[in-house]
């Protein structure tokens, strides 16, 4: 069995992917009980020119496909930033066992640090959730991308 610490890391090559591409750097490993692959995803909102195209939600439609099934009930998502509240709340309404990240997103993070939609008690399922895995490699991931932006003149 891989350790969250080595399933990060596979979700830190995909947000390199993500990178490689003018994308940010945030990547996806939906996992399965068997410890298994099931999909991944990497932000594609620039590529695709869909303000939706953030890679849980590109992780999560693959894995519904894969599975031919909505409900993800029993596979864990790893994810390079906190999910946002889009992602966050897809992950809710796909049923997910449980949610592990890397850095917070104190800007947007719906897993704690602006919201906890996740695990809500309102909402009919909530996920576990871990926190700061690999979260120096992510976080240094993403500020890299950012500053070289900023060294271009771009947005960031």
């Amino acid at each position: 069995m891989k350790s969250d610490e080595e399933w990060m890391a596979i979700s830190l090559e995909e947000a390199s992917r993500a990178s490689s591409i003018g994308e940010v750097p945030v990547g996806c490993v939906l996992v399965g009980p068997n410890d298994e692959e099931v999909a991944r995803g990497h932000n594609l909102r620039e590529s695709a020119l869909d303000p939706t195209a953030h890679a849980e939600m590109i992780a999560i439609r693959a894995a519904a496909a894969k599975l031919a099934r909505w409900r993800l009930d029993d596979l864990t998502a790893y994810v390079t930033l906190e999910p946002c509240a889009m992602c966050a709340g897809a992950l809710v309404l796909a049923r997910v066992r449980r949610v592990v990240y890397g850095c917070d997103d104190p800007k947007a993070g719906a897993c704690g640090s602006v919201f906890s939609v996740g695990l809500d008690e309102k909402l009919n399922h909530r996920f576990e959730l871990t926190k700061n895995v690999r979260g120096d490699e992510c976080s240094a991931a993403l500020k890299a991308f950012f500053a070289g932006l900023r060294a271009q003149g771009k947005r960031g």
